[in-house]
């Protein structure tokens, strides 16, 4: 059995990453270091809610729920009620250590002091104003993006599903630019087998999950899925000239935890370059420091015309922004595209708090540490597990692959207070801590982990 890990790559800071580091913050206080778990209070805070909330139990809680809220999620009987650095707690004080971040979203944890304070400022201040009119820390943003990217333009939303509809819409848009006197311009898309893109129905098309699909077909045509790291097949149906875009995560994170390699993506750059196709990156999951780089392709050397991002850039606050090249941005007029709520004045103040820190090379090296410290503890104490098939991952993104399902291995690692996801078919451990998660957390976790491993025997 395959029990080996990835192998930790170098993590050389891009010219451009250099650059926004010298872009000085305004009015957005943040310390020059990231605060680690452990040295915080990690005690349950006490709650300023409505003390009628605290009044009920976890099971009432989960009753009003069903009552009222439609039944999209299938929940883990929980009430979390609030969380200090990598700790949440339920409303009855039980603790959990937490390797989920709200699906990969809390990347400073929860509470950061410095974030609190910038969010706290700014809501005094001014919340939203719409796109009808200008805002500071939208542009303050911007700028940070752009000076720590290969992008030229950014465009905001309020979630990952909401990035990649604006990217397939830009990616029409600049082929019917491209190509003013043809009747048929290339509209179609490439996805890949696993990824996941998002459930609106733009982004669902893009997902290759048939449970996700099939109960809203149909869904956008022209969508091919081929397989994710088929070099010689991606290449050949680029060729074909009829593709306005392909769509890749250069770390599928729903889909099991699966790497591409630096050749896939290259050849995938050049295949597009040769028939003006766009190349899309979905860093929806893996960027903003989960790898242990500020975007997961800079550890490839490969660059995109277009990225997605979103969950953790406003460390939980909702956004999602889509950055882009000129070319891809000189396409775009007025009226394209728009949304109401995105790039508010309150989430992007709290978006630079949390880039202020992240892009800090000292804590993107902590990550690749204690990443590589994660993966050598997990072979170390369950590599010897008859159920455990690989272990992988790229800095704080790691997945323990099983030959069962991981189900009731979650739910055992919940009641001994360690929250953690599946992925992949269900088989898959999604390891996505607070990327400020301490080593001694890193032993507590893994100590955990294994110690629920039995459960998978019954």
């Amino acid at each position: 059995m395959n029990l080996s890990a990835l192998i930790s790559l170098n993590n050389p800071l891009s010219p451009a990453f250099h650059r926004s580091l010298a872009l000085k913050s305004t009015n957005y206080p943040v310390s020059a270091a990231p605060v680690a778990c452990l040295n915080v209070d990690v005690r349950a805070p006490v709650s300023k809610q409505n003390p009628s909330i605290h009044e009920k139990r976890s099971s009432e809680i989960i009753a009003d729920d069903k009552k009222y809220i439609v039944g999209s999620y299938a929940r883990t009987p929980v009430v979390l009620s609030s969380g200090k650095g990598c700790k949440l707690y339920d409303i009855e004080g039980q603790e959990y250590l937490d390797l989920t971040s709200g699906i990969a979203v809390n990347a400073l944890g929860h509470g950061d002091p410095d974030w609190v304070l910038a969010v706290k400022q700014q809501a005094d201040v001014l919340t939203h104003v719409s796109n009808i009119f200008y805002s500071v820390p939208q542009v303050e943003l911007a700028k940070r993006l752009v000076s720590g990217s290969f992008a030229d333009r950014v465009f905001f939303c309020n979630s990952g599903t909401e990035a990649n509809e604006a990217a397939i819409k830009f990616s029409r848009k600049f082929q019917r630019f491209s190509h003013p006197d043809e009747k048929d311009p290339p509209v179609g898309f490439v996805a890949f087998k696993n990824c996941f893109h998002g459930r609106t129905m733009g982004a669902l098309a893009l997902t290759s999950k048939e449970n996700y699909r099939s109960p809203f077909e149909p869904v956008m045509p022209g969508v091919t899925f081929l397989e994710y790291g088929n070099t010689e097949a991606a290449v050949e149906f680029i060729r074909s000239g009829k593709i306005a875009a392909l769509f890749v995560e250069p770390i599928q994170g729903e889909g099991g935890v699966y790497s591409a390699t630096k050749e896939f993506l290259q050849a995938l750059r050049t295949a597009c370059d040769d028939v003006g196709c766009l190349l899309v990156f979905d860093e929806v999951q893996c960027g903003l420091g989960r790898t242990g780089y500020l975007w997961a392709h800079e550890a490839y050397g490969v660059y995109p015309d277009i990225m997605t991002v979103a969950k953790p850039l406003a460390g939980g606050l909702p956004i999602g922004a889509v950055l882009v090249t000129e070319k891809v941005a000189s396409s775009i007029n007025f009226g394209d595209h728009g949304s109401t709520f995105a790039g508010n004045p309150l989430v992007c103040t709290a978006a630079v708090a949390v880039l202020d820190k992240i892009a800090n090379p000292t804590f993107l090296a902590g990550v690749v540490e204690k990443g590589n410290y994660f993966k050598d503890l997990l072979v170390e104490k369950l590599g010897g597990n008859s159920h455990v098939k690989e272990i992988r991952g790229f800095g704080l993104i790691i997945g323990v692959e099983l030959d069962v399902s991981a189900s009731p291995l979650v739910d055992a690692c919940q009641k001994a207070g360690l929250l953690i996801l599946t992925a992949g078919k269900g088989n898959v451990v999604r390891i996505v801590p607070p990327l400020i998660i301490s080593k001694e957390e890193v032993e507590q976790a893994v100590e955990i982990l294994a110690g629920c491993f039995p459960v998978l025997d019954d």
